[in-house]
């Protein structure tokens, strides 16, 4: 390495490191029986070696949602972060496409099902497919997910009519070498690796050769007089195998093509035609393993927009799903093992679910819903990585830009309460935002947004990806008007401009989409008034008077005890009308007044034991009660509509409010813009009280 510049030496010497040592090297099969004896894993099927790819790189439990977290899905380690999802309904429904692959490994029946992932355009189930696969292929790059298959060598030193060019030949669908030896043989060899294993699935293989395979071991065992050690020895070769997508090697794709020209030699193989004139057309070598299963044996297929195809073309996949087998026109069947995933949106979900002509397939599909993010924080994180992935180094996102464009996708995805909460009060539920005295159960909301729900809550709505791209749409709006920082006012606009022009938003929801929009602009608000109320009236000497004159109040209230008065130093019983006007700017009820009394006494209470001193900051919901008091006490002396207008303020001043802003997270630029913005909002609501 020259400094910081990479040498081609330097570059061949990483790449060297990141390929498996034996990638390249032929082993014997008598190597191969020494090396599953070893260690056993080295031949688990398609789904356990699946299902163990997840935990190897990692997970957490999220003990309050009851979900694991999968390190690949939740951090991305390969990519540096990414490709990251958030959104508890996300990760649910990757520990239950995880618990699927795991049940499979264990030979409980998902083995021998196709999971559907099912979900709205833009949910990010394409883009979770796409990240299995890729871990997939590293996975089998990793000792911990090694395996091998076999190449038959010198055939034509034995085969009389074998092609030269075919002297050498790699197993067409790239299966274990265990598949070498007779059944009876391969079982005893398979109990005694699952005497050795250490794992939660057991060892299993029944598979049969391949035609090609079995012809080449049929003509070499009569050549040896049945001697399966000589056939081996002389003309097995054992190699590493690892997965790859561009090559079309344990992992593809497959897309639905027009629907006259879909043909069922994609999915099982067709004829080789260049080996006819040499084999003849029964040969078994003169078949052509190209097709998509054959391709994706021993790891993963992925069907992309499954239900798309037509019923009659499905019908390959119910044998590929339930016998775990493929027939080739005019040829035998072949056995294969893999994870197959199918996707599909919610219209062609719809269009078959009711078809019962269709009761055959559904019947051998798991379905997996993959909806929309249903907390508006984890939604922003999503814009977040969007912004990281990109270039946009000089453009300053304002604070609640992205979570508002989240919570009005969130808006538009969740089902309308009962009158017991409100559309946003929802929303903020799910996003974790309730205080420890509101009367909300989360758990509840769910469950009735399910029952309310279509198919399942989240399944509908506006999608990441519009908007994304009005967040796109609205930083290169900022650039070209020389502004660099991005607020939710712009994002807004967009919205507004745009909504009736995506084609992914049917015509009836339009003026629904609109009021939620309102609702967000509402809430934007509130917040873009308390924080320019924290950065006029934040005085943190003051919060800290008033946060223990409310709680000497309270501890006497408690205690039906008396209090000094703070100029007569005379004994009075505590002061009511104080109390509320604290208590009030949180909404707290008088019948619920007692109970958030008690609620701070037990906070100070337990600070007290702990030996920590009583501070009005560490408690959020007192921190707001007291801010919010101590605005109302000062709002009078403010001059809100001056906040319009930078020409009626003193600079002084002015500098004082934005610099406050500006430690909030604000731009020097959006430090005016949201200032001026809550002037007027004031400023009006002044005047109409």
């Amino acid at each position: 390495m020259n400094g910081d510049r990479a040498t081609l030496e330097s570059l061949s010497r990483q790449y060297k490191d990141s390929v498996p040592e034996d990638l390249r090297e032929a082993k014997s099969f008598e190597w191969y029986l020494d090396a599953v004896y070893e260690d056993p894993r080295i031949a688990r099927n398609a789904h356990q070696r699946v299902a163990d790819m997840f935990d190897h790189y990692g997970t957490d439990y999220d003990e309050d949602a009851g979900v694991v977290e999968y390190r690949m899905a939740a951090e991305d380690p390969l990519h540096d972060g990414e490709n990251t999802f958030y959104g508890r309904e996300v990760h649910e429904s990757i520990h239950e496409f995880v618990n699927k692959v795991k049940s499979g490994a264990r030979g409980l029946g998902p083995e021998k099902r196709i999971k559907l992932l099912l979900g709205p355009v833009g949910s990010g189930k394409s883009h979770f497919d796409w990240m299995v696969r890729r871990y997939f292929e590293d996975y089998t790059a990793t000792d911990a997910g090694r395996m091998y298959t076999f190449r038959w060598t010198d055939l034509c030193d034995v085969i009389r009519d074998q092609d030269p060019e075919d002297d050498v030949v790699t197993s067409p669908m790239n299966q274990d070498p265990l598949v070498l030896l007779p059944q009876e043989q391969r079982d005893g060899v398979i109990e005694r690796l699952n005497e050795a294993l250490d794992a939660p699935y057991t060892i299993r293989n029944d598979q049969t050769l391949d035609p090609a395979s079995e012809f080449y071991l049929d003509q070499l065992l009569a050549h040896y007089d049945d001697d399966l050690e000589a056939v081996l020895n002389n003309h097995v070769e054992i190699v590493r195998l690892v997965a790859s997508e561009n090559k079309r090697q344990c992992v593809e794709t497959f897309e639905p093509k027009d629907k006259k020209n879909q043909d069922e030699t994609e999915l099982t193989g067709d004829v080789n035609y260049s080996k006819l004139a040499v084999y003849g057309e029964s040969d078994p070598r003169a078949f052509d393993y190209s097709g998509a299963f054959c391709n994706a044996n021993r790891g993963l297929f992925s069907g992309e927009e499954l239900l798309k195809l037509q019923r009659e073309f499905l019908y390959d996949f119910l044998h590929a799903s339930q016998e775990q087998t493929i027939k080739p026109k005019n040829n035998p069947r072949i056995d294969i093992d893999q994870v197959i995933v199918g996707r599909t949106n919610m219209p062609e979900y719809r269009e078959k679910k009711g078809d019962e002509k269709m009761e055959a397939f559904n019947d051998r599909t798991k379905r997996i819903d993959f909806p929309y993010v249903l907390e508006y924080d984890e939604e922003a994180e999503i814009y977040r990585k969007m912004l990281r992935n990109a270039d946009v180094p000089d453009m300053h996102i304002e604070p609640h830009a992205l979570e508002m464009a989240g919570l009005f996708g969130v808006l538009t995805r969740v089902t309308e309460p009962d009158d017991s909460v409100s559309l946003v009060q929802k929303a903020k539920a799910y996003n974790g935002e309730i205080d420890d005295g509101d009367d909300v159960d989360v758990r509840k909301l769910r469950e009735s947004g399910e029952e309310r729900a279509d198919i399942a809550e989240g399944m509908n709505g506006v999608s990441a990806r519009f908007i994304g791209d009005e967040i796109a749409e609205a930083i290169m709006d900022s650039t070209h008007r020389d502004r660099s920082y991005l607020s939710p006012l712009s994002v807004f606009s967009h919205f507004e401009a745009n909504l009736e022009n995506h084609g992914s938003i049917p015509e009836e929801n339009l003026d629904r989409y609109y009021r939620y929009l309102e609702l967000v602009r509402e809430e934007y608000k509130e917040r873009a008034i308390e924080d320019v109320r924290h950065a006029l009236a934040y005085d943190l000497d003051e919060i800290q008077r008033q946060g223990e004159k409310y709680m000497d109040h309270v501890m006497a209230y408690i205690d039906d005890d008396t209090v000094e008065d703070e100029l007569t130093g005379r004994e009075q019983d505590p002061d009511e009308t104080f109390l509320r006007s604290v208590e009030e700017k949180l909404d707290i009820p008088e019948d619920r007044k007692d109970d958030f009394r008690q609620e701070v006494s037990n906070w100070v209470s337990r600070r007290a034991r702990d030996g920590t001193s009583f501070d009005p900051q560490d408690n959020d919901r007192l921190r707001r009660a007291l801010e919010r008091k101590l605005w109302e006490d000062k709002k009078h002396n403010i001059n809100f509509s001056a906040l319009v207008s930078a020409n009626e303020l003193d600079d002084d001043e002015r500098s004082a409010w934005i610099d406050a802003l500006i430690e909030q997270g604000y731009s020097p630029e959006g430090a005016k813009e949201v200032l001026e913005f809550a002037g007027a909002e004031v400023a009006k609501s002044e005047l109409e009280g």
